[in-house]
């Protein structure tokens, strides 16, 4: 399953933006998307969840999230119009940047996809776009309240019902689809471009995607969605959509963003760092790997446990280890050992021991707390407290210890 981050970015308007960050249940991306979602829809539409979350399986981070005004972000709608929403993409893709984590992959939904080869033509650094269900020319947009045009080009601005809801539409959002140059701009993207249409498509007519195919130069692809409605609503069509542009986009999108593992000898830990964000570190610990990193409050990204989490894991696998070996050792039948450990940093004056230690100022505190399914017999409760202190990790953090440190030679 796909973990999926709540993030806020400011967009073009100066309002604050709404997002997702869907990445592979592991926490590690190796390349990073965006997807822009269909007209006055959401980043959570089922569309935009059903192809994110597809998309993690194959490796992706992808970034959703909401345009002024719609959706969960800041801002009023009928402040904007398309080529806001082309710069609330151009500010997402700057966000996501920051992060260390660059987006080489565009994909829009329907208006969304008229809005990512905009967006592409401004972003040298995209590898590659996707359409679904885009139309060619912006306008086209405007059908939704064509009955309103009059109105709204009287009065400069009207109300219109669009999916049951009310939005004010200015005449300013007609002006700007209408000066919109869609397949200007895809003649002259020169970028990998992957274009897919359902041909029963009653919302915007499979036309548009052959005048979109037509005007782009190659590398130029095109899939049809037999059968698949304009917002995707069966979850096997955004799968299908999603495992075709995986397969697309391994042959035209860089491993920019992967992860790459140090090489350690044995017995040997080594943290490198990434260079994505500002403290993330890849960890090759004796052949395991996996990552450090520090929460989003102290400026990390948050993509892997704090060094000081490494600590508590140490101490609590440690514990968990020796209690095992202790009640195999004692023929004890008991259940399945966990163990929680906190840390935090205390006072000695709150610490009786610590005190009579001759400690002052400052110390770590790693609170432990062991649990045994389904229980364990009183009277073993004392002997298995006592040997959990007996753990060489524990010992190890109560006693002292010398580090020793150079500069490697190669």
């Amino acid at each position: 399953m796909a973990r999926s981050e709540k993030l806020t970015f400011t967009g073009a308007l100066g309002n604050e933006l709404a997002a997702r960050l869907d990445l592979p249940e592991s926490g590690v991306a190796t390349r990073y998307a965006l997807f822009a979602h269909c007209f006055t829809c959401s980043k959570d539409i089922h569309a935009a969840r059903r192809v994110a979350a597809a998309l993690t399986e194959h490796g992706f981070g992808v970034l959703r999230f909401d345009f002024t005004g719609l959706g969960g972000s800041g801002g009023d709608f009928a402040n904007t119009d398309f080529s806001s929403n082309v710069e609330d993409l151009c500010a997402a893709l700057a966000f996501m940047e920051q992060r260390g984590m660059a987006v080489r992959l565009l994909i829009g939904h329907s208006l969304g996809g008229a809005a990512v080869l905009q967006a592409t033509a401004r972003a040298p650094s995209i590898e590659g776009v996707v359409t679904i269900g885009a139309p060619s020319d912006v306008s086209h947009v405007l059908g939704n309240f064509e009955a309103d045009l009059d109105a709204i080009e009287t009065r400069g601005e009207a109300q219109v019902t669009l999916g049951g809801r009310q939005f004010a539409i200015r005449k300013s959002f007609i002006d700007d689809a209408r000066e919109q140059k869609l397949l200007e701009t895809v003649r002259g993207l020169r970028r990998p471009l992957l274009i897919m249409h359902s041909p029963t498509d009653d919302t915007v007519d499979v036309e548009n995607a052959r005048a979109l195919y037509e005007a782009a130069f190659h590398p130029k692809s095109f899939i049809g969605l037999d059968g698949a409605s304009h917002l995707l609503d069966d979850p096997a069509d955004a799968e299908f959509v999603a495992a075709m542009i995986g397969a697309w986009a391994a042959r035209y999108i860089g491993d920019h963003g992967q992860i790459h593992f140090p090489k350690v000898q044995p017995g040997r830990v080594v943290a490198a760092e990434t260079g994505g964000g500002k403290f993330q570190l890849a960890i090759n610990a004796d052949g395991h790997t996996m990552l450090a990193d520090e929460p989003e409050d102290y400026g990390g990204l948050n993509s892997g446990p704090s060094p000081y989490d490494y600590l508590s894991v140490g101490l609590a696998a440690c514990t968990a280890m020796t209690i095992r070996l202790y009640v195999e050792r004692k023929g004890w039948p008991i259940g399945k050992v966990s163990v929680a450990v906190e840390h935090d940093k205390i006072h000695v004056k709150d610490c009786e021991e610590c005190a009579e230690k001759g400690l002052t100022g400052r110390i770590d505190r790693f609170r432990r707390f062991i649990s045994i399914e389904d229980g364990a017999p009183a009277d073993q409760h004392d002997s298995i407290l006592a040997i959990a202190d007996k753990c060489p990790v524990h010992k190890t953090l109560e006693a002292a210890s010398h580090i020793e440190t150079s500069l490697a030679d190669d």
